[in-house]
């Protein structure tokens, strides 16, 4: 580890000069040369460094979600060039550059962090052996050695022999039970921030190769970390247990905000955004309706939450707009001005009785409707009777004669009126008289 280190011994001096300048702010609250001076220097380098390294962190997301994105066509691709290596190394290449996609900048934070890293160990392991390094001179050199968090010298190590640690003011026992302590909180909160990856901002509705990996390189970190972390010194393990913490909670805020399409984290953030939109009538914040907008664009290509989140508005009441803005749908105004509206009901299945029972019941309408049109056509027939008599006295003769007694017709006249066709017959044919 102390070759390693040495390699990034060009970043020391700005490490132990930030470091230094934290000190002096601290020392002037908590005293020079206590454990809380000198370890929350390191916190707040930690802090420091990871701020600047925002923007890759944004970009290992982006390129995260986009392997997540191409896992289907890279699988197909594999088994397309099976036995063509170099084919199929061609075909990959040639798929990053269409869709813009570095399988590095997933490792970009990582890599970015590591000469902080080691320019800090190198550091720690310059007080530990007594020796001044970049801007740390004698003075600070014994304030540092001083220095402990918990009964732990700053640069104590969990390995260390029981002599060393005596000749830095501290007990063996004191600094394993402090190291252990801290090196199963390192392991634990990179297992978390893992296994949250993988449980909530993953797309369920894809399974390849890539999952397993990750789900492997949960259980394959934290091991690594507990092994490493037994040769770190105190200080270390305070830099690497305070950027795992901020890790966590960075991708804790990352998944709730803006999760990946399709995954569980996605489902809850849409389930939020419907209630947020039925308790406030609309979306709030820019970001929220550049959400909407997204997804409104995608149309039919939405994946089942986001299908979801357009159903529940509707629910609702509301409709998303492309611009991500939603707005009352009609039937909601017309329920919200005069109440509800009735649902329509199926029918209920009848049995055959009851259908059988029905018909007859329809005939027997019929038959009674028949009778009444009959007795209808008898009365008008009845009421014309004044108006003939003011004809001639010789036409009304004739008309008697030609026409047939009138009477009230049975029921099979009536039925029988009843089925001929409205309005002028066709004469009969001689033949048929």
């Amino acid at each position: 580890m102390d070759t390693i280190a040495s390699l990034f011994s060009f970043i020391t001096w700005p490490v132990s000069w930030v470091i230094v300048q934290f000190h002096k702010l601290y020392g002037a609250i908590f005293g020079p040369d206590t454990g809380w001076a000198w370890g929350l220097s390191i916190v707040s380098l930690v802090v420091l460094i990871r701020i600047c390294l925002i923007p890759l962190f944004v970009k290992q997301i982006k390129s995260t979600r986009n392997m997540q994105a191409l896992q289907p066509k890279m699988k197909a691709i594999q088994e397309r060039y099976k036995s063509d290596k170099q084919r199929q190394s061609e075909e990959m290449m040639k798929l990053y550059k269409e869709t813009g996609t570095n399988p590095l900048s997933s490792c970009l934070p990582i890599l970015a962090q590591s000469p902080f890293f080691f320019a800090l160990y190198h550091v720690l392991s310059g007080i530990a052996n007594g020796k001044t390094i970049g801007v740390i001179n004698q003075p600070l050199l014994e304030s540092a050695q001083k220095a402990h968090i918990f009964g732990a010298p700053l640069a104590a190590k969990f390995m260390d022999s029981a002599s060393k640690v005596e000749s830095l003011g501290a007990t063996l026992t004191d600094v394993r039970v402090i190291t252990a302590i801290m090196i199963v909180m390192m392991s634990a909160s990179q297992f978390f921030t893992q296994r949250q990856l993988m449980t909530k901002n993953v797309d369920l509705t894809v399974k390849t190769p890539f999952m397993q990996q990750q789900k492997m390189l949960m259980y394959v970190f934290p091991v690594m970390f507990a092994v490493m972390g037994i040769n770190f010194p105190v200080g270390v393990l305070v830099y690497w247990l305070t950027t795992n913490v901020w890790t966590m909670g960075q991708q804790m805020y990352v998944i709730n905000q803006n999760p990946t399409p399709g995954s569980k984290a996605q489902a809850h953030y849409l389930d939020r955004l419907v209630k947020s939109v039925t308790q406030h009538g609309e979306v709030q914040g820019k970001r929220r309706r550049a959400v909407v907008q997204a997804i409104v664009a995608k149309g039919p290509d939405r994946n089942d939450n986001e299908r979801k989140f357009i159903t529940g508005l509707s629910k609702q009441g509301f409709v998303a707009q492309s611009d991500g803005s939603v707005v009352k749908s009609d039937a909601a105004v017309a329920e919200a001005e005069g109440g509800a509206a009735p649902k329509r009901q199926q029918p209920k299945r009848q049995t055959k009785s009851q259908r059988q029972g029905g018909a007859v019941q329809q005939d027997e309408a019929a038959a009674k409707t028949s009778l009444s049109k009959g007795a209808t056509v008898a009365g008008d027939s009845e009421a014309e009777a004044p108006q003939e008599q003011a004809e001639p006295q010789d036409a009304k003769p004739k008309q008697d004669a030609a026409k047939p007694k009138q009477g009230k017709p049975t029921a099979g006249q009536a039925r029988a009126k009843s089925g001929q066709r409205k309005g002028q017959q066709r004469p009969k044919h001689p033949t048929k008289k």
